[in-house]
């Protein structure tokens, strides 16, 4: 106890106080960039006026290529948030995808969204910070610590999302952005006479981004059918409920930060029996699958590459296996 005392009085309290002051003030001005990137878009690119060539955009499949014309399905993947970029995915979360796309020859994989920023940019990409969260992804060691800060800037955005405020905004960004990728990855087709799948698979922080985007693709893309995929996802049980046709989450036994949702958010508190996330689960369209041992991230996590059990698989195949298990792909053909 003595030692604790002496702690406090130290300069380590105060510079965790300081810390402290600086995390408040960054919260209260993380909604200003999304502002910024709101206020710099055209009326038309963010969907509030119809633009003449929207819909030319989204359906002209002109330029898809013979070798994958069979394409019917859109693997939309959004990182947790310990990602400095889209770009930069976890070695696990590409084994993910790439055995997803090899067992789903009809699906194509979305890897380069980034949901902690509207304007899908990563965090190198800042001007003013930039150099801040290279040094944070990049240190190595005891400075290796310094990656926190990532995920606290990453949680803000997180918190923007789930906000009635400030979410609207932050969330037709992402959609935007979704869709961007989408048709980068290939072109939508507004002919297809069967009905384009999306499966919306976020993980951590990515799963309240994914649900919240939903209501925008759904509005905005025609002839789709949108499911979301929470992967040990933290979500506040309010966005995508009344639009995602089923909500999926995979929750590991070792995994205490996904109870989190379920304490903070009242939507999903059992009394709340008129909010969107407890209608959903009235309806059978949110279940709850366990996914195995997993933590919430790290080598033992849902994308972890150590070995879980006596199988010889490891932590990321039990995800895939239970990922493949899940009805989304029964109607494969």
């Amino acid at each position: 106890m003595v030692r604790f005392v002496n702690w406090l009085r130290s300069g380590s309290l105060r510079l965790l106080v300081l810390a402290g002051i600086i995390l408040l003030i960054w919260g209260m001005f993380s909604p200003v960039g999304t502002l910024v990137w709101w206020l710099s878009q055209e009326v038309e690119s963010l969907g509030l006026k119809p633009k003449p060539d929207k819909q030319l955009r989204l359906g002209d499949s002109s330029n898809s290529q013979p070798q994958s014309a069979n394409i019917n399905c859109y693997i939309v993947f959004l990182t947790g948030v310990g990602d400095f970029s889209a770009n930069q995915l976890l070695p696990g979360e590409e084994v993910f995808l790439n055995r997803l796309e090899q067992a789903h020859p009809n699906c194509v994989t979305v890897r380069d969204v980034f949901p902690y920023s509207a304007a899908n940019e990563s965090l190198g990409g800042e001007r003013f910070l930039a150099p801040l969260w290279r040094f944070a992804d990049e240190a190595k060691g005891w400075y290796g610590v310094a990656d926190v800060l990532i995920k606290i800037r990453n949680l803000w955005r997180f918190a923007i999302s789930a906000d009635d405020r400030y979410g609207k905004v932050y969330n037709l960004g992402i959609a935007n952005a979704i869709v961007d990728r989408m048709q980068a990855a290939h072109p939508l087709s507004q002919t297809s006479q069967q009905p384009i799948k999306i499966l919306l698979m976020g993980t951590s922080g990515g799963a309240q981004v994914a649900l919240a985007a939903t209501p925008y693709l759904d509005r905005w893309l025609p002839n789709t059918q949108i499911a979301v995929i929470s992967i040990g996802g933290v979500f506040a049980g309010t966005d995508g409920f009344n639009t995602a046709e089923q909500i999926y989450h995979l929750q590991g036994q070792r995994d205490w930060v996904e109870d989190i949702g379920r304490i903070v958010f009242p939507s999903r508190w059992i009394w709340t029996v008129g909010s969107p996330f407890n209608q959903a689960v009235r309806q059978g369209r949110y279940t709850v699958h366990s996914s195995g041992p997993h933590e919430h991230d790290g080598a033992e996590g849902y994308f972890g590459m150590e070995i879980a059990g006596e199988k010889g698989m490891k932590y990321v195949d039990l995800t895939i296996q239970k990922v493949n298990q899940l009805p989304i792909w029964s109607k494969e053909k």
